[in-house]
């Protein structure tokens, strides 16, 4: 099976680099800076105490060589318009598209753009970043992808590409319910990332001050009414796992849009909050502390075009 990794940045990057570890056929598709990077420096993967260097199998868009099997889609939202673009040119009528990107908006995106029929739905966990230098650093031994057909419950496609994805070194899961999946993984990433953004600062910064560890519980609480609302409720222990994780002393844990927004790069906050909040008022949730994430990483998202 003959798999394109659209983007090779900190989660792409990653994932592909366990399936190529695994023998699997992978190519990375990237933009041709990235490709100097690559080509120089190798695809490296640091941190947790280990180092890995591969030689990966590089593409950008010019060079595409017929279609694939499976395409990745690991780019951040805001960088989705153009990587379809990119594309394009690999996705024939038997290509199935896989997206791991954050929030629900991209789905109508790839459906628009390649049919329902041929986009799966997908959800990755893993804690890595990108340093100065390109490389990739895992911070958390996280790592899993889950995916799944769009309507729900399975089929033969599915299972034979879990067969092409599965025993590479991370955790890999099939859901019969990936909507629901993701939107589990929204309420989680938007919890801990408006935690971030409010405070500017880590969880464990968050909460070693009075008000802290409420805070971020009141954020989970918002999160979680919207999902419910929607039709997606979060199970009364996924929920407690979520508060647990924005309420851990001494943890140093940060979405990677709050990174982004430190870095003062662009963020990824319309896809995140502007969507999940304009979701809650159609369905008559109140969301305050949501509502002034947005509100903020707005302000930070106008104040790049400004330079």
């Amino acid at each position: 099976m003959r798999i394109l990794v659209v983007g090779a940045g900190a989660t792409g990057g990653y994932f592909g680099a366990q399936l190529q570890q695994a023998g699997r056929d992978v190519t990375f598709l990237v933009r041709p800076k990235r490709a100097d990077v690559l080509r120089e420096r190798g695809l490296r993967i640091t941190g947790l105490g280990a180092e890995t260097v591969l030689t990966p199998r590089l593409l950008t868009a010019a060079e595409i060589d017929g279609h694939y099997d499976v395409v990745l889609v690991s780019v951040k939202a805001t960088a989705l318009p153009a990587a379809l673009d990119d594309v394009v040119a690999a996705v024939g009528p038997r290509t199935t598209v896989v997206p791991f990107l954050n929030g629900l908006a991209h789905m109508d995106t790839l459906n628009d753009r390649f049919t329902s029929d041929a986009v799966l739905g997908g959800v990755v966990r893993v804690l890595t970043t990108l340093d100065a230098e390109g490389d990739i650093v895992r911070l958390g031994t996280l790592a899993e992808i889950v995916i799944g057909e769009q309507q729900g419950g399975t089929s033969q496609r599915v299972e034979q590409i879990a067969e092409a994805l599965a025993g590479a070194g991370f955790e890999f899961s099939v859901s019969s319910d990936i909507r629901r999946a993701m939107w589990h993984k929204w309420v989680f990433i938007s919890t801990l990332g408006a935690l971030n953004t409010l405070v500017r600062g880590s969880v464990g910064n968050a909460a070693a001050v009075p008000g802290g560890e409420e805070l971020g519980r009141q954020i989970a609480t918002e999160a979680a009414a919207v999902a419910a609302a929607a039709g997606y409720p979060v199970p009364k222990q996924a929920l407690d796992n979520v508060r647990a994780f924005v309420t851990r002393r001494g943890s140093v844990d940060t979405a990677s849009l709050y990174r982004d927004l430190i870095a003062r790069q662009p963020t990824e906050a319309e896809q995140i909050f502007g969507d999940l909040t304009a979701r809650a008022r159609a369905l008559g949730v109140s969301t305050p502390l949501l509502d002034a994430t947005t509100v903020a990483l707005r302000v930070h998202e106008q104040s790049l075009t400004r330079g």
